[in-house]
């Protein structure tokens, strides 16, 4: 059965470790406007852009080099019928060594063609992930949003 969920990967020279700090520096790759913890498991916090979209994730899964999952708790898109449409979906980052590269995959299961959001989702998530994210791992600066 074909997933419908977005997901996106890539693989760069980098260990488990250094992938796995990277991902919960959210404000170094996600956005600047992050309030709460984002590196402990069954923390919380928030994320908003402007008056456009808000959200709330508990940190569900939490394995050091492996594993990264954010349940959302709570979402607000001013720009959709449904503005709740990311609530109860989750957010995964999943962490593959591959000798002296690592593998990392980002799915997020809920987020399906179906959504209204899905375009402009699909086009966010694969620029914080593909480059922003991808930067903060290998250079040691990624291109969060500013904070507002």
């Amino acid at each position: 059965m074909e997933t419908r969920d977005f997901t996106t990967a890539f693989t760069v020279a980098a260990t488990p470790r250094q992938v796995f700090d990277a991902i919960t520096n959210v404000r170094g790759w996600w956005s600047e406007n992050i309030e709460g913890e984002t590196d402990r498991k069954d923390a919380e916090f928030e994320y908003h852009y402007q008056d456009v979209h808000r959200a709330k994730m508990r940190i569900t899964e939490l394995v050091p080099e492996k594993r990264v999952v954010w349940h959302v708790l709570d979402n607000y898109f001013k720009f959709t019928k449904d503005a709740t449409e990311w609530t109860g979906t989750d957010v995964i980052f999943e962490i593959f060594d591959k000798g002296p590269r690592t593998e990392l995959k980002f799915t997020h299961k809920g987020l399906v063609p179906d959504y209204e959001c899905y375009q402009i989702c699909h086009d966010a998530w694969t620029l914080y992930i593909q480059e922003s994210l991808r930067d903060l791992i290998v250079t040691g600066t990624g291109k969060p949003t500013p904070k507002d």
